[in-house]
């Protein structure tokens, strides 16, 4: 069993409120972790149809049956036992009681806004971080083995074939997550969204462009994407744009939080085909991206991560903000080292007065550092977010 980075902050958490909620998308491992940091909790599953029922028909009923200490899976399928774990919480001075689960973000946010207000603790959590399998010793960290193969657990636990998994991840998303949160008329459209945004990672979304591409409205696929970014398929960077006023650009871009699900979206089924296709640098660039997120969420903090590009098309790829200092950061899927690298960094730096130096994250084994700008290999990621 892999241990997780995030088990310290759990810990944390569930010794200050009596509820911890673990937000995640399907398959992320949640389970797992909440099961492996509390091996004596009841544990309650509302996927199962029987438990659901319990659920739903007798909340009085299913907590007598699953008391606390509980973990209780998907608990958006069942959003009404909020209240009356306020209600349990309330009553019980005890800390960590009720570890919950779930896979639908605004859904949950808008039900725990509701019942469990300063009740319980939020954490994230997505899928392995290449920090987690070089601490569990798997040895697959090349490059374009670990954007075709992702970082879905059962991938490294269970020796699963990447493709299989993700078409089986891909349409079981599709056909059971999208149908219980929005009223889609054509799957095939959607699919066909999902695809077209594979083949835009890293970009400035336009949706009026792509929805001549899909068939329907850019106002429904405004809906579409907060619904896959809601449950946790997509992850919007925003710009950074403060004090630059019309010269920055102030629209999101997007990435999947499964690199792996993305090279699967765009026909990717080896990992030589990586190498080949002309968008190793985008699939690249998510990759550590989402690297720097969940570094970011496993240890707690918000992610505080923006990317800045002005109307003369200049760019960084990722801005960290540190407290009030920000540090540019440029990604690179090259593996050799080229000092032109930080040229973006230097111009960031010379137009923000909070500007640290930088780094560039790329593919490389050499470490150099040119105008106090490190070089640092993707495998060593996490080290800049803590």
């Amino acid at each position: 069993m892999f241990s997780r980075q995030i088990q310290q902050e759990l810990a944390k958490t569930a010794e200050e409120y009596p509820v911890v909620t673990i937000l995640g998308p399907r398959q992320s491992g949640k389970t797992t972790l909440a099961q492996m940091q509390f091996p004596d909790y009841r544990y309650a599953n509302l996927e199962v149809p029987e438990i659901r029922q319990l659920a739903t028909s007798d909340p009085r009923g299913f907590f007598s049956q699953y008391p606390a200490p509980v973990i209780i899976d998907e608990i958006q399928r069942v959003p009404e036992l909020l209240s009356y774990i306020q209600a349990l919480a309330d009553n019980s001075q005890k800390r960590g009681q009720y570890i919950l689960t779930g896979s639908h973000q605004v859904r949950l946010h808008e039900a725990v806004s509701q019942s469990l207000a300063g009740r319980t603790g939020l954490l994230s959590l997505l899928p392995f971080s290449i920090e987690e399998l070089k601490v569990n010793h798997t040895d697959k960290l090349d490059r374009d083995e670990l954007i075709y193969r992702g970082f879905m657990p059962r991938i490294y636990q269970e020796n699963i074939d990447p493709t299989r998994l993700y078409r089986n991840y891909f349409q079981t998303y599709v056909e059971r997550d999208v149908r219980q949160m929005i009223n889609v008329k054509s799957l095939i459209a959607f699919e066909n969204f999902m695809r077209l945004l594979a083949g835009r990672i890293g970009q400035v979304v336009n949706l009026n462009s792509l929805s001549g591409d899909v068939g329907v409205s850019s106002t429904t696929l405004k809906e579409w994407l907060s619904v896959l970014e809601a449950s946790f398929i997509i992850f919007r960077l925003p710009p950074y744009f403060e004090n630059f006023g019309k010269r920055s650009v102030k629209s999101p871009k997007i990435y999947f939080t499964e690199p792996g699900l993305a090279a699967y979206l765009l026909g990717i089924e080896k990992a030589e085909q990586v190498t080949r296709d002309p968008l190793r640098g985008n699939l690249f660039e998510n990759m550590v991206i989402i690297e720097a997120l969940k570094a970011r969420l496993n240890a707690g903090g918000d992610p505080n991560l923006f990317f800045f590009r002005d109307d003369q098309g200049r760019e960084v790829d990722l801005i960290f903000k540190h407290g009030r200092k920000l540090v540019p950061i440029e990604i690179k899927s090259a593996m050799t080292f080229n000092q032109d690298f930080v040229n973006s960094i230097e111009y960031f730096k010379k137009i923000s007065p909070d500007a640290e130096n930088g780094a560039v994250i790329y593919a490389g084994e050499m470490t150099p550092e040119i105008a106090g700008n490190k070089f640092v290999n993707f495998a060593d990621t996490a080290a800049i977010f803590a």
